[in-house]
């Protein structure tokens, strides 16, 4: 829990330091109230007083209730905003962290995990750190004090009240034990949950369509029932915890006031020599009391202290999961780091040296040894079986993973030593499975920051490019149209076409399409590229691509098989010379139709 006070800001710190001191100012009211309570007891047995005496006494005692009632609402003020504070400055670090990973980091945590740890395990932090900073300072603080008031009254009490709290020791010892590890069970299954739940939404379509809803149902529940049962678990242990202390708390002062009325008979026997009781063996009697009083409350005083702290440890073995959750995501070293930034020697180039990559924990690598070259305005395309390593080729262009070996150049300079942002500026990148965010059509044409803001021009001529500008027109608000999150609101092949259109607005040097083209019908396709190449002349085109049709023109074609090049060239060329490709050709393809080409 520590750990967390090196996030806090300098105001929440000032917050911290004042809230310390109000926290010292009620232990002193709080202590103060017992010394006027043996005020109270011992002007009420001592004949002679008045009852303005006892009121001046009782008036003190309410004076001080009411001032650490005051601060107590302060410190509970102060301590809120402290863990507001904590959570909101978590979730800021959380998010930015988050933003940077790369791939390789979002495959180890998982998109579920990192969402469970944002919301749940932070608001874990926040309640911990709302009742701890009062609890944590206080409690240690009142046990203190009131046992340095109390140590020298009887070591036959002191004793009683060191045995109370051995006993609360020994209590929280064994329930902690028992809880810590299903407490961290338990955040692991949220995680599960979130998967499960988050796979059964996104899937909605499939799990229909496949009649799989009960087999998904009885996925969940499993997972449901399993939380239950451990949640089940951990609360049977739980409700021993008021009841220990309470039978604590009762037991130490009946003990306190047995072995008191035994002390004070002891007193009178040991002091009566016969029928009349010397005054000074009576105000023996009433000292003897008024300590008894006294020690009570100030013993009182050291078990809820205690017992406040167990209420943390009760509470604290899911927070320290959850901090060693956020901890984890907030100290992961990040793959991708920023190159100092540098100067491109030319424009629209890329050189692949002797590369190989392995994703991490792999034995074999995906591919390897590759090696080519990209002049600007050439169109490249890259085709090969499943699994051959296309799409891991170009992944490495923008830095979503770094090779393994070998070095990837783009416009003559190594890609690690462009800044992350300099380089997405250089690079355009469209997935083969398009996202677009909540908006409009024009919000997701000038998303993110380009090199220079993206024009109204800009957006029509990207539509115009991308084919959208049909679709678009028909739109009741065109250009301004909402678009839903995930861009459900519009086909698939729209969807895809303005993704397209999108990169296209901010005019990069080298355009990447991985297997993009697959939502497009092949007139769309046909008319999306020919319209690339008449006027993205100056434009660098990488294409990841099935459909030989879609590939066929390009200057050169690049051919994978298992992660090696196995053919480079024109399609003609390839057609004569590569076996694979033909493979390729001639399964999509009759000969008729090829030769005709």
């Amino acid at each position: 829990m520590l750990k967390m006070f090196r996030y806090l800001t300098k105001k929440q710190w000032f917050y911290f330091v004042v809230s310390v001191s109000f926290i010292v100012f009620q232990v002193y009211l709080n202590l103060k109230l017992p010394d006027y309570m043996n005020d109270i007891t011992r002007l009420m047995n001592t004949p002679g007083n008045e009852m303005r005496d006892i009121y001046d006494a009782g008036g003190k005692m309410l004076f001080c209730s009411l001032l650490g009632a005051g601060c107590s609402v302060i410190i509970s003020f102060f301590a809120a905003s402290i863990a507001a504070g904590l959570a909101k400055t978590l979730r800021e670090k959380m998010y930015h962290k988050v933003s940077d990973f790369s791939l390789e980091e979002m495959h180890h945590f998982s998109v579920d995990s990192l969402i469970t740890r944002t919301t749940n395990d932070i608001t874990q932090i926040q309640m911990i750190m709302a009742m701890g900073l009062v609890v944590l300072i206080q409690a240690p603080i009142t046990a203190v004090w009131a046992i340095l008031k109390i140590w020298d009254k009887s070591w036959q009490w002191t004793a009683m009240t060191a045995s109370a709290v051995l006993l609360l020791f020994i209590t929280i010892g064994i329930l902690v034990t028992f809880a810590m590890p299903k407490f961290r069970k338990v955040q692991g299954l949220v995680d599960y949950l979130n998967l499960v739940t988050r796979e059964n939404l996104s899937g909605l379509r499939v799990i229909r369509a496949y009649n799989a809803e009960k087999y998904e149902a009885n996925k969940f529940q499993k997972v449901n029932q399993e939380i239950t049962d451990t949640n089940i678990f951990v609360g049977k242990f739980m409700p021993l915890m008021p009841a220990t202390m309470n039978f604590i708390m009762n037991g130490l002062s009946l003990g306190i006031y047995w072995l008191g009325a035994y002390m004070i008979n002891h007193i009178s026997m040991n002091q009566s020599q016969g029928v009349i009781v010397l005054k000074s063996h009576m105000m023996d009697r009433i000292n003897m009391f008024g300590d008894m009083v006294v020690f009570v409350s100030y013993a009182i005083q050291v078990v809820m202290a205690f017992v406040m702290l167990t209420m943390i440890f009760v509470n604290l073995p899911r927070a320290q999961v959850s901090i060693r959750r956020v901890q984890e995501v907030l100290n992961q070293p990040l793959a991708i780091q920023d190159g100092d930034g540098v100067s491109p020697k030319a424009q629209g180039t890329i050189r692949f040296e002797h590369v190989s990559f392995a994703y991490p924990d792999a034995k074999e690598a995906v591919i390897e040894d590759i090696n080519f070259e990209v002049k600007k305005g050439q169109t490249v395309a890259f085709i090969g079986s499943t699994g051959s390593g296309k799409s891991t080729l170009v992944n490495l262009i923008p830095r979503f993973y770094d090779a393994t070996k070998g070095n990837v150049y783009v416009d003559g300079q190594n890609v690690k030593d462009y800044t992350q942002q300099q380089l997405n500026n250089i690079v355009g990148y469209i997935p083969q499975k398009a996202f677009l965010f909540t908006g409009t059509i024009a919000s997701n044409l000038q998303y993110g920051q380009a090199k220079e803001p993206v024009s109204q021009e800009d957006m029509v001529q990207a539509l115009d490019l991308a084919q959208a500008s049909e679709f678009v027109s028909k739109m009741e608000e065109g250009i301004q149209s909402p678009i839903s999150q995930g861009g459900t609101n519009v086909s698939g092949g729209q969807r895809q076409r303005l993704a397209i259109a999108r990169t296209l607005a901010r005019h990069p040097e080298i355009l990447i399409f991985d297997d993009s083209f697959s939502a497009l019908d092949y007139k769309t396709d046909r008319i999306l590229r020919d319209q690339l190449n008449q006027k993205l002349t100056e434009t660098t085109k990488l294409i990841v691509a099935q459909r030989i049709g879609t590939i066929r023109d390009a200057d050169q074609i690049i051919v994978l098989d298992d992660g090696k090049i196995v053919g480079k060239g024109t399609h003609q060329s390839l057609m004569k010379k590569c076996s694979v490709y033909q493979d390729i050709a001639y399964s999509q393809l009759s000969k008729e139709e090829l030769e005709d080409e």
